[in-house]
């Protein structure tokens, strides 16, 4: 489980890569994805099967992105999770956000050893709605607010 701090210290950072954005609108990830280029993010794409997202430069992979992202916010398959945090590595990348909102997400116990090795901040399966300070401005905040109780009142959000 990811600690208060290093939850902080990501979301503290300017320019976040987000593997794995949908290509569909009304998907989480691009409903995310807006959420943090509308509270002044750089927020960066990355999808290989995508040319723009939301009207930004989209790019394969991580490694492709100048200057390296101070954090990727992971949107893949817990399957795709270990290549990419190998494309992290190489890239230079230093903090790490695999998203979970439902099922494994994308939090994989390999990619996290890795991550661990290469002294890379990794926080493996919360969903960032969750810790974003204020209202939300693509709407549904209420349902974030009220995940976040639950794992309040389960001892399951990060101290």
């Amino acid at each position: 489980m990811a600690s208060m701090e290093q939850i902080q210290d990501f979301l503290s950072q300017k320019r976040l890569a987000f593997v794995g954005v949908s290509r569909q609108p009304k998907d989480y990830s691009r409903a995310l994805f807006r959420e943090f280029g509308a509270r002044g993010y750089d927020a960066v794409p990355v999808n290989p099967g995508a040319e723009e997202i939301e009207g930004h430069r989209c790019f394969a992979h991580v490694q492709d992105i100048e200057p390296v992202p101070d954090g990727v916010v992971l949107l893949t398959s817990s399957e795709v999770t270990r290549q990419v945090v190998d494309d992290c590595i190489q890239a230079g990348v230093k903090r790490i956000w695999m998203c979970r909102t439902a099922g494994k997400g994308s939090v994989n116990a390999q990619a996290i050893g890795a991550c661990q090795a290469h002294g890379i901040s990794v926080i493996p399966g919360e969903c960032p709605f969750m810790f974003l300070q204020g209202d939300y401005v693509q709407g549904g905040g209420w349902v974030h607010h009220f995940h976040g109780f639950v794992k309040k009142i389960t001892g399951s959000y990060p101290n």
